[in-house]
C-alpha cells in the first residue's frame, strides 16, 4: 500500500510538471486577445499593442470605429520583440533631442520602407540595408544602433506601428545643415519635424 502510494505521489507529480512545461507554450501559440474597456478606442489599443489600426479593423472584421465594452478583439501579430527592439534602437539614436513627433516619424519612415518594393520586406533588412559599402542609417554604421532605447523612442515605435499605412509615406529623411547628398535634398519634402526634413 505504501508503494502504491509513493508510485501515485510520483505519477502526479510528473504529470504536474508535464502540464508546467507544457502550459506555457500553448498559451504562446493561442491568439492575443483584448477585452475593450470603458474609454478604449482603435487608436489605444493599436497603441498599446503595437500593431496597425486598421489591420485590428480587419482583423476583426470592423467597418466603423464602434467599440462595444465587454467585447474580445483579435490582435494581429504583427512584429516580433526583436524586431521591435530593433527599431526602438534605431529611433533613439536617430532622433535623440529631437520632438516626440520626429521620432514617430523616423520609426514611420522604417515601416514605409518595409512597406514599398523599392526596399528589402522587414525591419532587420532595411535597418542593415547597404548602398555602395556604407549603411543606410548611421548609427548602424557608428555603432550607436548597439545602445538601448529610451522610453520614449519604444513609445515612438508603437505609434508608428498604430500609425502605419496611414501616413505621407516618407520613405527618405535628413538634416538640411548637415546632408551633403544633392539627390537627398531633390527628393519631395511631406514633412519638417524638429532638425529632420522628411521627403519621399
Amino acid at each position: 500500500m505504501k508503494k502504491m502510494v509513493l508510485k501515485l505521489v510520483a505519477v502526479s507529480t510528473l504529470a504536474l510538471s508535464l502540464v508546467a512545461i507544457t502550459a506555457p507554450q500553448s498559451k504562446a501559440n493561442a491568439a492575443t486577445t483584448h477585452q475593450v474597456k470603458t474609454g478604449d478606442t482603435f487608436w489605444k489599443i493599436g497603441k498599446k499593442y503595437g500593431v496597425p489600426v486598421k489591420s485590428l479593423m480587419s482583423t476583426n472584421k470592423k467597418t466603423s470605429h464602434l467599440l462595444l465594452v465587454g467585447e474580445k478583439l483579435v490582435i494581429p501579430q504583427n512584429i516580433t520583440n526583436p524586431e521591435m527592439d530593433l527599431l526602438a534602437r534605431l529611433v533613439h539614436a536617430e532622433a535623440k533631442g529631437e520632438p516626440y513627433a520626429g521620432k514617430v516619424a523616423v520609426a514611420s519612415v522604417v515601416l514605409n520602407r518595409v512597406d514599398s518594393s523599392l526596399f528589402p520586406n522587414d525591419i532587420k533588412s532595411v535597418v542593415y540595408q547597404k548602398d555602395q559599402g556604407y549603411y543606410a542609417f548611421t548609427p548602424v554604421q557608428n555603432g550607436a544602433i548597439n545602445l538601448p532605447a529610451d522610453a520614449s523612442a519604444k513609445e515612438a515605435v508603437k505609434e508608428a506601428l498604430a500609425f502605419r499605412g496611414m501616413g505621407n509615406g516618407s520613405l527618405y529623411f535628413y538634416n538640411p545643415k548637415t546632408a551633403k547628398s544633392t539627390w537627398i535634398t531633390s527628393r519631395k519634402v511631406t514633412i519638417t519635424i524638429g532638425n529632420h526634413r522628411f521627403a519621399k
